[in-house]
């Protein structure tokens, strides 16, 4: 005859993993994502009876070995993961679900291991995980995107600086200095010597509104001083 203690004891613990799965569940069907509700239930409640089956010795006082299994449970989910990963051209849509369903499945073995309440806090971490980092998530990816566009979006110029060499660090830093203040991006600033001790700068430098008129008065400016010979600007001609 079937301890009966033993018994309720494994049914509390496979509706535990149930109902924390379909809790987990819950927030990926909300967002309309592949795997919903049914999906992360049976995940977890099946990684419970998985730990059950592999934790308890049925012939004789139910001696518990709750890692005997959960190792498989792991290795065991990859083929789920697999299955809601679509590629959409560059983009790779379903990884958060996939990881939400190998989380569930962790909840399950706890369950199953019985370790409920353990569960119930992973259950509640992996929830806050899918909710509160999703808007710093989109916040940083808005962020590189704008990036990107800006980049895009800049004109490129050259600004040419001949001063001697004694003075290249001096007028190296005036340029640095000349090129920030008129709000342009400083990409590269690269030095080159010429016959009779002169060197000549050349800054890379974008602008995102394409207006010449700063880098003109750049231009002015570095000529104030007595240590720069020449300098000049021009426009950047874009790669092939």
């Amino acid at each position: 005859m079937p301890d009966l203690a033993l018994l309720a004891d494994l049914s509390v613990r496979t509706v535990s993993a149930v109902l924390l799965g379909a809790l987990i569940g819950f927030e990926r069907q909300w967002r309309l994502r592949t795997a919903g509700i049914r999906t992360n239930a049976l995940v977890a409640g099946g990684a419970a009876l998985f730990v059950i089956v592999g934790a308890v010795d049925w012939n004789t006082t139910g001696t518990v070995d709750s890692t005997r299994v959960a190792a498989q449970v792991v290795s065991g989910i990859g083929f789920l993961g697999a299955g809601v990963i679509l590629r959409d051209g560059a983009n790779i849509r379903g990884l958060t679900t996939a990881a939400t369903l190998w989380c569930a499945a962790a909840v399950g073995s706890l369950a199953g291991a019985g370790m409920v309440w353990f569960a119930a806090v992973g259950s509640l971490a992996i929830l806050a995980t899918n909710t509160l980092l999703r808007p710093i998530s989109r916040f940083i990816n808005r962020r590189l995107q704008d990036d990107v566009v800006d980049a895009m979006d800049e004109t490129d110029y050259v600004l040419e600086v001949i001063t001697s060499e004694k003075s290249e660090q001096r007028v190296r830093a005036l340029v640095v200095q000349t090129v920030d203040l008129h709000e342009y991006t400083l990409r590269a600033l690269d030095s080159r010597q010429l016959k009779h001790d002169r060197t000549r700068l050349m800054a890379s430098v974008g602008s995102h509104t394409g207006d010449p008129n700063g880098l003109q008065y750049a231009v002015q400016r570095l000529m104030l001083d007595p240590k720069v010979t020449s300098a000049r600007w021009w426009e950047s001609e874009p790669e092939d």
